[in-house]
């Protein structure tokens, strides 16, 4: 289409309203992120535990984008914010995790200091097994609680509904994902984090403590 001179054809509207949410989405993520590093650096006061949550956040994104591919979703702002929700739970679900996993990790070298054992690796997957175990609960009624909450969201109609619903998806498929996240893979990397440095696995009795049977004597000389 030939204009004449002084004219110039720009879109507008929606393409135009999306173009610069993009714009600020670009800045508004690596910013999120970063508060996220910050807040966990300043509360584990560790390198080492801040970066096994980070690295371990795409994962409980997998199922958003899951249920979004499964629901024929595209990618927009809404969607956007929804992710950055769910990496601020995921985040908080997987510092109390954490939490859990040090505490019997102390507990279980308080014993081993009790009986002046060395805290070896076998030790350390016993810890990992204890802290998961007790955390199966907390995790369930967070999920749950969330999920009750945003499910009905996906029926709802009227005005914004649409806009709800894609802010409600990626947390819902988040969600559970985030759980096989809390449970398993966060503790797969602490152990893996925490255990290299440790000698492997022993026998927790020495041989001083093994009792030995009595020893038989026979008698050659009435025989």
């Amino acid at each position: 289409m030939k204009l004449p001179p002084g004219y110039s054809v720009a879109w507008s509207g929606q393409f135009e309203y999306l173009e610069r949410a993009a714009a600020r989405m670009k800045i508004v993520v690596p910013v999120t992120l970063l508060i996220i590093f910050l807040l966990l650096f300043f509360n584990f006061r560790a390198l080492t535990e801040t970066l096994i949550v980070m690295l371990s956040l795409p994962f409980a994104l997998v199922g958003g984008i899951w249920l979004m591919w499964w629901l024929g979703f595209n990618m927009s702002v809404a969607v956007a914010v929804g992710f950055i929700a769910l990496a601020g739970v995921a985040a908080e679900t997987g510092v109390v995790m954490l939490i859990y996993l040090e505490q019997a990790m102390a507990e279980v070298k308080a014993e081993r200091d009790a009986h002046k054992q060395p805290f070896v690796r076998t030790d350390l997957y016993e810890a990992i097994m204890l802290g998961a175990v007790e955390r199966v609960r907390p995790k369930m009624m967070t999920v749950v609680a969330i999920m009750a909450g945003l499910i009905p969201i996906l029926w709802s109609t009227g005005t914004g509904s649409e806009v709800m619903q894609r802010i409600a998806v990626p947390m819902i498929g988040g969600m559970i994902s985030s759980t096989l996240l809390t449970l398993v893979v966060i503790p797969a990397i602490y152990g893996l984090v925490k255990g290299w440095r440790l000698p492997k696995g022993v026998a927790s009795t020495t041989i001083d403590e093994v009792t030995l049977p009595e020893p038989v004597m026979f008698d050659l000389a009435a025989e």
